[in-house]
């Protein structure tokens, strides 16, 4: 391993040099600068890790001195060390564990009532805004693609794109069954009622992930229903694409210009065949992979808020966590980090067996 981060090093002082270069082109700066801001993380780590070695080594000298009270204190530090020098080995065995391609992608993400009712039309549209917010506050740009109002509020669908920097890697945990528990308004009894919604991450394919054979496919256009502006509901403008192949409908009709539903239905084709695609490389991979195929499976039940006792329990890491309305506001990251550190740890023990 350390043979590799010397290289790696190298590789990165090689990187600055290229970087400072001032005739350097627009396209490899781009390409250089990202190979860079990858193996930052690593080199940071490794450098402070070495410089914790030197100082145990030094530690170690003064374990030879002839002042009781000098290696007492010795003793103590290269104690600390050990502890600070074992955790930086397992971050850095986690940094160099191989990237998910698709960590760097935009996602799409597509949320639907499930079991519930109403109720579970309502818990989808707070599920909604609990990722809107968390992307508002990671800097995120949010895009409705289509959306489909529950008929007591919140969405029976909803599908938005996030763009912006290592989304797919922070959210691609989040596919499965959310479930809520608490007394809904209409409830008489104050008796607790269970609903869930299904969440989709598919990470945004390009035309390069994905060619679609435009013999393959059947559009259909048709007037928009529900609520719009004056031509959404008086012109032909929403739009229904099968890809007869898969069998895979999507329709879009949330914009005035039917050329813009169809765009905007393309994305979602192409994201929902790349994840097809991706689904079927996955049950061809190693068995080492089978805990992260599992944890992307949308028929898992992954997530429970329970909002009488005020928690929510992700139930793949066994890691509970309290204050709901901090959560739906958008304070996700320490859940979200909990959540990809045991998959990490997954991942790395599956690697070492």
């Amino acid at each position: 391993m350390f043979e590799k981060l010397e290289e790696l090093v190298r590789r990165h002082e090689s990187l600055m040099e290229q970087l400072s270069f001032s005739g350097i082109k627009p396209s490899d700066l781009q390409k250089l600068n990202k190979e860079r801001v990858h193996l930052e993380p690593i080199v940071d780590v490794y450098i402070r890790l070495q410089a914790l070695r030197a100082e145990r080594d030094d530690n170690w000298q003064l374990m030879q001195d002839k002042d009781l009270e000098i290696r007492e204190m010795a003793k103590e530090e290269i104690s600390r060390l050990d502890k600070t020098i074992a955790e930086r080995e397992e971050q850095l065995k986690i940094l160099l564990l191989p990237k998910d391609p698709n960590d760097q992608k935009n996602v799409i993400v597509e949320i639907r009532a499930g079991t519930g009712g109403d109720e579970a039309g309502l818990f989808a549209g707070e599920l909604f805004q609990m990722y809107a917010r968390f992307a508002e506050r990671m800097r995120w740009k949010v895009e409705i693609l289509s959306s489909s109002e529950g008929s007591k509020g919140g969405f029976k669908e909803v599908i938005m794109t996030v763009s912006g920097d290592q989304i797919y890697s922070w959210l691609k945990f989040e596919a499965g069954v959310h479930r809520v528990q608490r007394v809904p308004e209409t409830e008489t009894q104050g008796r607790v009622h269970t609903s869930a919604c299904t969440v989709a991450i598919l990470p945004e394919a390009e035309e390069v992930d994905i060619h679609i054979e435009e013999k393959d496919l059947r559009v259909d256009v048709y007037r928009s229903g529900g609520p719009g502006g004056q031509s959404v509901n008086t012109t032909d403008s929403a739009v229904r694409i099968t890809h007869m192949p898969s069998g895979v409908v999507v329709q879009c009709q949330d914009e005035k210009s039917q050329i813009k539903n169809r765009a905007k239905a393309m994305k979602v084709l192409r994201a929902r065949l790349y994840d097809a695609k991706e689904a079927e490389l996955n049950k061809e991979r190693a068995e080492e992979r089978k805990a992260m195929v599992k944890s992307g499976d949308r028929s898992d039940k992954i997530r429970t808020y329970n909002f009488p006792q005020d928690r929510c329990t992700d139930h793949r890491v066994g890691v509970t966590v309290y204050n709901l309305p901090k959560l739906f506001a958008g304070d996700l990251e320490g859940l979200l980090s909990e959540v990809r550190t045991h998959f990490q740890a997954e991942q790395l023990k599956n690697q070492s067996k």
